[in-house]
């Protein structure tokens, strides 16, 4: 039997539970547990992240369909003539999304596709497809559901102040001090990505073969992960600048006392050492294996501190903040950055306006199969760092 996100989450919740109390039952006077015990542990707590991993994937399917599934035209409403008058042109008219995905398949089109020729080749999307793909990025990119994100046309320079104006208690008739504020400046560029798919010469021929959203979830998926990896660690060397960026990502704000654990006062630490104003809107980034750790802390009254969460789309929390996870981010290790906390909103996303797809007839032409070739441009900083700390481990 298939169970739903909901089943899952109480599943989810009662394994949880069982695995606390068996560790603390199984917990000696001098706080320590056999190996034994402990393995059994484990696979309980493997189960748990296991379930985890299986809503987040239930959830990120199940949006995708809704949003592959809905109607690609509004209903006529009124008067034949008047419709006319709202017909959308350019990339956004269905002629162009038709004549599109014919040339995809290779079949004739008239000369609309003119309006959506790149510079480099290849086409611009439909502007519903390209919307689909987005859609599909913000489902498999857990960064871009926290980061802000905004389009360019070119290079955007964002003016950051570096500190600001102060007050100062002043005499009468005295002379006021004047405050000389000074501003930095982040620059938000554009790097090319690139994913290729293929497909056979039959299944283009099949009528059946739903060409649009199989580019548009293989498309997707590609691109997400790529530019996750690049949201969380890039180098800004022909990338994105990364979260966890030694010296360009957000804040160190804490050092852990040890190099391979983390501990109930180190993440205090952490959540304090960012300004409060931050904290209103913040939420931890990590590793789903750092999770392991933070799932066995508890409070001075032997409360556990990670709370799995019930209700369907809502993130696990904290501390009572929600804790989002990414393969990407950095693992414990000695000297590395495991965590983030802070309000994302602070990391940019600049996407460049308009993605571009072109068919490659040639290249594979001997497995018969044919190319098709997707290009994006995007930059990613943070604009903050005070707006997002980092726990780093100790040596």
């Amino acid at each position: 039997m298939i169970m739903n996100t909901l089943e899952l989450r109480e599943k989810r919740a009662k394994a949880w539970d069982a695995a606390k109390a068996f560790l603390d039952s199984k917990r000696g006077e001098d706080g320590l547990v056999s190996a034994e015990d402990t393995a059994v542990y484990d696979k309980m707590e493997a189960d748990v992240a296991a379930l985890g991993k299986e809503i987040d994937r239930l959830e990120r399917q199940a949006a995708i369909e809704n949003e592959l599934n809905k109607p690609t035209a509004a209903p006529i409403r009124n008067a034949p003539e008047l419709s006319r008058m709202d017909a959308k042109i350019g990339r956004a008219s269905n002629e162009y999304r038709q004549d599109f995905f014919a040339a995809m398949r290779g079949r004739p089109v008239s000369n609309v596709l003119q309006t959506g020729v790149d510079e480099d080749g290849g086409y611009l999307v439909p502007e519903e497809f390209e919307n689909t793909i987005v859609q599909g990025l913000d489902e498999a990119n857990v960064v871009r559901t926290l980061a802000k994100t905004i389009t360019t046309a070119s290079d955007r320079k964002i003016p950051v102040a570096v500190d600001s104006s102060v007050a100062q208690w002043t005499p009468e008739n005295g002379t006021i001090a004047e405050s000389q504020p000074s501003f930095a400046q982040k620059t938000l560029t554009a790097y090319k990505l690139a994913v290729a798919s293929r497909v056979s010469n039959e299944l283009l021929q099949d009528s059946m073969f739903n060409l649009e959203q199989y580019l548009s979830a293989d498309f997707a998926r590609a691109l997400g992960v790529a530019e996750e990896e690049a949201f969380c660690v890039g180098d800004g060397n022909g990338q994105p600048t990364g979260i966890f960026h030694e010296t360009d990502g957000g804040q160190i704000g804490h050092t852990a006392a040890k190099a391979t654990e983390i501990s109930f006062d180190d993440v205090i630490t952490l959540i304090y050492g960012l300004k409060s104003p931050y904290r209103r809107n913040a939420a931890f980034l990590i590793n789903d294996a750092t999770i392991a750790g933070l799932r066995k802390l508890k409070d001075a009254t032997g409360l556990y501190l990670w709370q799995p969460s019930p209700q369907q789309g809502q993130p696990d929390r904290l501390f009572g903040y929600p804790l989002y996870m990414s393969p990407y981010v950095p693992r414990i290790a000695a000297d590395a950055l495991v965590l983030a906390f802070g309000d994302f909103n602070y990391y940019w996303i600049a996407d460049r306006a308009g993605r571009t797809m072109q068919r490659l007839i040639e290249l594979y032409a001997m497995t018969g199969q044919v190319g098709f070739l997707a290009t994006e441009r995007v930059d990613g900083k943070v604009i903050l760092p005070e707006g997002i700390k980092l726990l780093q481990m100790g040596s």
